[in-house]
């Protein structure tokens, strides 16, 4: 199964929770999971089971009350996408404990290159191949598993990055790495883990920052890499970095780009994600007029899309 979230479940920590869950037809799932996208429909996900070809809508909020003016809102939205509804929607009281748990049936270990990402709760079992490296990771109630195309997206630029550099003779450890939106720190603390020296990141939820430090501690990394909370109008301020990302989404993208361009230094890199493969020419059209002399080339994985852009 794979759980997409599109929310910021992070608010919710240490409270009684409400859930909604409704299965829709397979076939719409992605035009749910665009609506969510488009509307920018916190606390809603959408959960496809790929093996028996079923999908839910899946809504965790603060209380019932709450969560019935979310279906209000949404519902009206699903029919204009035409995305029909199988059944009435369940609707249930859930602990904290029981959302805090639930991520960990659909993170599950993978690797690219050299680097493996692993959940922490099969650390006794797992066993990395001699001349590995291994980033252990709970992600919480941040986003950022690495499951995620967009963030396989950046991930796989930066392991071909760092090989590039090592090809050319040029010392990563000599760069910096800025995460934009860090979620839960993979990719700055996959950085450090490459070689690269002064690795930040910056989130605007602060249950973002506060997972993205607990995993640094988790893998001895907390001297390694630094997190603080901000956002694309602050978090740049102690300079620019040879290798940025922001993996957010398209329509924050087109309406930062002169804040992130501005954010990478001569001869760097910005590494953009979050963005649908519907979106890309939107996003290139964007970042193209505000750097017209950038290169630029994209990646699709699925329906995701990267941009990845060098600055002369």
């Amino acid at each position: 199964m794979e759980l997409r979230w599109r929310g910021k479940p992070g608010t919710f920590a240490g409270m009684a929770l409400f859930e909604i869950k409704t299965e829709i037809p397979f076939v719409a799932a992605e035009a749910a999971d665009n609506t969510l996208l488009e509307h920018a429909l916190e606390n809603w996900s959408v959960l496809e089971d790929v093996i028996v070809k079923r999908a839910w809508l899946v809504g965790i909020f603060a209380d019932e009350p709450e969560s019935a003016k979310a279906w209000a809102t949404l519902t009206p939205l699903l029919m204009g996408a035409g995305v029909e509804l199988v059944g009435e929607p369940a609707r249930r009281s859930m602990g904290d404990a029981d959302w805090r748990d639930s991520y960990k049936a659909h993170f599950h270990a993978w690797q690219f290159g050299r680097l493996h990402w692993v959940p922490v709760w099969e650390r006794e079992t797992f066993r990395l191949p001699a001349g590995d490296a291994v980033l252990w990771l709970d992600p919480g109630m941040a986003f950022g598993t690495g499951n995620h195309e967009t963030t396989r997206l950046c991930v796989e630029r930066l392991v071909a990055l760092a090989a590039e550099s090592r090809r050319d003779g040029v010392d990563v450890a000599t760069k910096r790495v800025i995460d934009a939106g860090c979620g839960s720190g993979i990719l700055a603390l996959s950085a450090a883990l490459l070689g690269y020296r002064d690795v930040a990141g910056f989130d605007n939820d602060l249950e973002a920052v506060r997972v993205s430090e607990e995993n640094a501690a988790l893998n001895g990394l907390v001297r390694k890499v630094t997190f603080r909370l901000g956002d694309l109008e602050t978090g740049f301020a102690e300079g620019p970095g040879d290798v940025v990302f922001a993996n957010i989404l398209a329509n924050v993208l087109i309406q930062y780009a002169p804040e992130l361009t501005a954010a990478v230094a001569p001869g760097g890199t910005l590494i953009l994600s979050g963005i649908l493969a519907v979106e890309v020419a939107q996003v290139q059209a964007a970042f193209a007029a505000v750097a017209p002399e950038w290169r630029q080339e994209s990646r699709v994985l699925g329906e995701w899309s990267d941009v990845l852009l060098v600055r002369p």
